[in-house]
């Protein structure tokens, strides 16, 4: 198995021994656990003949099904883990690296740093990087979303349960998780992604102390999910760090009838196979009358694909 999908099953159990650790048996809490679905449950699982098939069943499918989290890897997969008693031993000695005494994440903060949400990102921004997918598409560099929620100044403003930002291409959740942090607010934080990286983002907001944060899965252009009936839904804050190159930008879109009517506002229509372009106009459609964005875009993207000649098309930006 390549270490890059090895990587989401040691940040699934150190999810499910973070929120054993923090949440079980305490009631009230933003975060439910089974009474047995916990880290200790996962435990007495090691060395069983059926462990991937029980841990599928008895732990992640009652966590994922009570806490919103999807795409959780498959504990039962042979292609990835092996089978007989290689994927019994794997998967027996990945618990037992988390029965470590030292490991108690019932406390992760120190001095203000999360250092339990740090060790999270670390693998996920190493393995993005090398498997050719940190830029944009999965992991937007922790010093480039600092820079980002910066800018915002969103430092400076009273933020209130009202006050939403929005990342139509979330990924991992570190830009999200930036901005928050630069807020000093435990309000809840909603964003929009694809399908690819929903339970990562998920969890990654729980463990840096967001629980409640909204990761909607879908198709940001094709289908978005946040509305106001048959309108988009607009946010105070928009961030976003879309992928660079996508050449997906016709699927599943009808620019000229959008009905969002987010294509036409300058006049113009994205080129086709652009998603850049198609990102920005959504994003600037998602803002409130007043709101704000802040977005990663080459500077090519707002001339690429349009004719050289400006009075060619009359919506040339």
């Amino acid at each position: 198995m390549d270490a890059s999908q090895y990587k989401d099953y040691v940040l699934v159990l150190l999810f499910i021994e973070y929120i054993s650790d923090k949440y079980a048996g305490v009631p009230y809490m933003p975060i439910t656990i089974a009474a047995v679905a916990s880290f200790k449950d996962m435990v007495a699982l090691k060395g069983t003949s059926d462990i991937g098939v029980q841990i599928n069943k008895r732990i992640i499918a009652p966590l994922a099904g009570a806490n919103k989290l999807s795409d959780m890897p498959d504990f039962n997969d042979a292609n990835k883990l092996g089978s007989g008693k290689e994927i019994v031993d794997r998967l027996t000695n990945l618990i037992a690296f988390f029965e470590n005494p030292t490991l108690d994440f019932s406390r992760n903060r120190a001095d203000g740093d999360d250092i339990l949400g740090d060790a999270y990102e670390y693998p996920m921004r190493h393995f993005a990087t090398e498997s050719g997918k940190s830029k944009g598409q999965f992991y937007t560099p922790a010093e480039v979303s600092r820079v980002i929620a910066q800018i915002l100044d969103i430092r400076s403003v009273a933020t209130s349960a009202r006050t939403t930002v929005n990342d139509p291409n979330c990924g991992s959740g570190s830009l999200l998780l930036k901005v928050a942090g630069e807020a000093h607010t435990r309000h809840a934080q909603r964003a929009e992604k694809d399908a690819a990286t929903g339970g990562l983002a998920r969890m990654n907001m729980i463990l840096q102390n967001y629980p409640t944060a909204v990761i909607a899965q879908g198709n940001t252009l094709s289908d978005p999910t946040f509305l106001n009936g048959d309108a988009l839904r607009t946010f105070v804050y928009v961030v976003a760090n879309p992928p660079f190159s996508d050449k997906r930008g016709s699927n599943g879109i009808d620019p000229l009838h959008d009905p969002y009517e987010r294509f036409q506002t300058f006049g113009s229509t994205p080129p086709d196979k652009q998603r850049d372009y198609a990102y920005l106009l959504h994003i600037i459609r998602s803002l409130n009358s007043d709101g704000q964005a802040e977005c990663v875009l080459p500077h090519g993207r707002l001339h690429e694909g349009w004719p050289e000649e400006p009075a060619a098309h009359p919506g040339y930006p």
